[in-house]
């Protein structure tokens, strides 16, 4: 059995009957998309997939800085005043 990751899920064929109710229906929220009972693809709003994103680019962002800091060899002393 598949893990579904959303609060809702529905069929295929339910889902093509009226796509814009599902997306009412969930609100802010994924919704599973269901073929064979196993999920197909994941509805999201333009909201939710920004949000989604953007968490992944700040991730990408802290293991860079984490890996920098690990790094000090290239590390240059800088007098504040001087800047």
């Amino acid at each position: 059995m598949d893990i579904i990751y959303a609060d809702y899920s529905i069929s295929m064929s339910d889902f093509k009957k009226n796509p814009a109710q599902v997306l009412r229906t969930a609100g802010e929220k994924p919704v599973a998309v269901l073929n064979h009972n196993r999920p197909a693809f994941y509805m999201v709003t333009p909201r939710l997939f920004e949000a989604l994103v953007q968490e992944l680019g700040d991730r990408d962002l802290v293991a860079l800085a984490r890996q920098r800091l690990a790094s000090t060899e290239p590390a240059i002393e800088v007098d504040v005043d001087a800047l």
